[in-house]
């Protein structure tokens, strides 16, 4: 089993709490319908991303999509009507299937379209104006000292009501 020491990591950044369960889950992990249903993901722009799933034979009711603690699950159910079927060959796989997508912080899922087989998740990334990047202004303050001096050498002035 492989692991990442990522002690170095946690020293000097906070939040990144899961990141070490993330990393493993990836490099550990053994998924066994790892290749169904076929998918690509895609950078539309800085902030806008899809991901497309190959879904063919599922319909809108068949396909759940949902997001909980920053996973996305895209769930395919066939209905009873397909185990009843009798086939010689079967190429097709219809079958049942749970694909997850581990969102980072901010990521939302916008909308999802189902058209010609394929499923278009559509996700964008809003960072709220309290988490963009700020200056902070650094105060200067005049010790009670200094303003003492000042005021008795008339350098400060006095709002007189």
């Amino acid at each position: 089993m492989n692991s990442i020491d990522l002690t170095p990591l946690y020293r000097s950044s906070i939040g990144y709490d899961r990141l070490g369960a993330l990393l493993d889950s990836a490099l550990c992990g053994s998924d066994l319908s790892a290749g169904y249903p076929a998918y690509s993901i895609e950078v539309l722009d800085d902030n806008h991303y899809a991901i497309t799933l190959a879904v063919a034979g599922f319909d809108n009711r068949e396909l759940d999509l949902s997001v909980e603690n920053n996973v996305l699950s895209v769930r395919g159910q066939k209905g009873e009507e397909q185990a009843k079927r009798r086939y010689l060959h079967q190429g097709i796989a219809n079958r049942t299937f749970e694909r997850k997508f581990n969102l980072a912080e901010h990521v939302e899922v916008t909308d999802a379209d189902l058209s010609n087989g394929l499923l278009t998740v559509n996700l964008v990334r809003e960072i709220s104006e309290a988490m963009k990047p700020r200056r902070i202004a650094i105060n200067q303050s005049i010790s009670k000292l200094e303003q003492k001096g000042k005021a008795k050498t008339g350098d400060i002035k006095r709002d007189v009501a």
